[in-house]
């Protein structure tokens, strides 16, 4: 069986045949052809626009706006002190978190976080720390 969605066949039973409208009155889509009596939806291309309500406030505009995303964070992250153990150098950029892709190319502030269980330090230049990582830093 292929698993790739290029290769896929629809199954023979999922497609229905187009209803053919106006055939009469037996076929139960006759004359009207299953639009009702006169009105908007009854007509050629008279449809309701997605969200109206026939002129009551819509849902959509009754609803308060929430949330927030800044764009700052972006371009920010957080990296576990654990992880550092992986990069060889002693003294640690932001370029060089990128060359070991502990962190994405579009990275331009990094914070380090904790718990700091290994014994090995580091030296941040241009990052910063919280305050385990910067007690650990100085014992």
């Amino acid at each position: 069986m292929s698993s790739l969605l290029n290769e896929l066949k629809p199954n023979a039973a999922s497609k229905s045949n187009k209803k053919r409208v106006g055939r009469g009155i037996a076929s139960g889509t006759g004359k009207t052809c299953g639009r009702g009596h006169k009105g908007q939806k009854s007509r050629t291309g008279g449809t309701v626009q997605v969200g109206f309500e026939g002129g009551q406030m819509p849902l959509q505009r009754r609803l308060p706006k929430v949330g927030f995303s800044s764009r700052v964070n972006n371009f920010s992250t957080e990296i576990k002190y654990d992880r550092l153990e992986k990069v060889t150098e002693d003294e640690i950029t932001i370029e060089l978190l990128k060359k070991y892709k502990l962190i994405k190319s579009k990275i331009k502030k990094v914070k380090v976080i904790g718990p700091c269980t290994i014994k090995s330090k580091k030296v941040l230049k241009d990052i910063t720390c919280t305050k385990s990582v910067t007690e650990h830093l100085k014992k």
